[in-house]
């Protein structure tokens, strides 16, 4: 189907009229009439809002040009199970249960080929086929070619455990023992730190992905502490609920 036929379907499913839709994506009447005629589409954040209205994925919404897979385990993705961030907003890089709620599930490759060949074999295909399989197409999916970058899965192993220990050695009043990264969505962990001179501003990149946890503060009360690093920098901070008021501990390059 063409997007105009796609938001026209999907609009009267809903019960909508073009002045309704029109509101509720912050266009005018006219606007969706010419997307409903093929004069025109909706521009990348009108898409955005009609994803999320509708609940389709924008690739749905374009016709399904694209054949997407997760980038994580290769999976088809369909409507039914591409993975959602935390805002509601479809992520068409990851199925559900590989990305959820602005987490990775895995960040180690051979757990999940376990856990594939567990629940994949069959009658038709064994374990070991499957395993076989999956380090063979893993490595070309973009998650897993950050490994790559530093060297596979042993110097990424390594990489996690330098860190720790670079946080530890910090020695920082309060903040508990590392003893865990996970892989972490720039966007929800990059905060606006308020500096001496008054100035806001942020340290990470929203599409960027990191190594980082939170951790509950010693001393109790409702801050806690969050850790986000990559190989250029190690960032410590504390905040309060939902990421509120955040305070810079430390930023350093590595």
């Amino acid at each position: 189907m063409d997007t105009k036929d796609v938001i026209l379907e999907l609009r009267t499913k809903k019960g909508l009229s073009q002045d309704e839709l029109a509101e509720k994506v912050f266009v005018t009447r006219q606007a969706v009439s010419r997307w409903e005629n093929g004069e025109t589409t909706p521009n990348t954040e009108t898409l955005k809002l009609l994803s999320k209205l509708f609940d389709v994925s924008i690739n749905t919404l374009l016709g399904s040009p694209r054949q997407l897979i997760c980038q994580c385990c290769g999976m088809p993705l369909a409507d039914c199970n591409i993975s959602k961030e935390t805002d509601g907003f479809f992520n068409e890089e990851y199925c559900k249960w590989c990305y959820a709620d602005g987490e990775y599930t895995y960040d180690n490759m051979d757990d999940l080929i376990e856990f594939c060949a567990a629940h994949m074999a069959n009658e038709s295909i064994s374990s070991e086929q499957v395993r076989a399989y999956m380090q063979e197409m893993l490595p070309r999916l973009h998650y897993w070619k950050r490994y790559a970058d530093i060297g596979g899965e042993e110097k990424f192993e390594e990489f996690k455990k330098q860190i720790i220990d670079e946080c530890n050695a910090l020695h920082i009043e309060g903040m508990p023992e590392v003893k865990e990264l996970n892989a972490l969505v720039g966007r929800f962990v990059n905060l606006e730190y308020t500096l001496p001179n008054g100035n806001r501003v942020k340290f990470l990149e929203d599409g960027a992905t990191y190594l980082g946890n939170q951790l509950e503060c010693e001393f109790g009360g409702d801050r806690c502490f969050g850790i986000v690093a990559n190989m250029d920098f190690l960032l410590v901070c504390t905040y309060a609920e939902n990421g509120a008021d955040p305070e810079l501990v430390v930023y350093k390059k590595r």
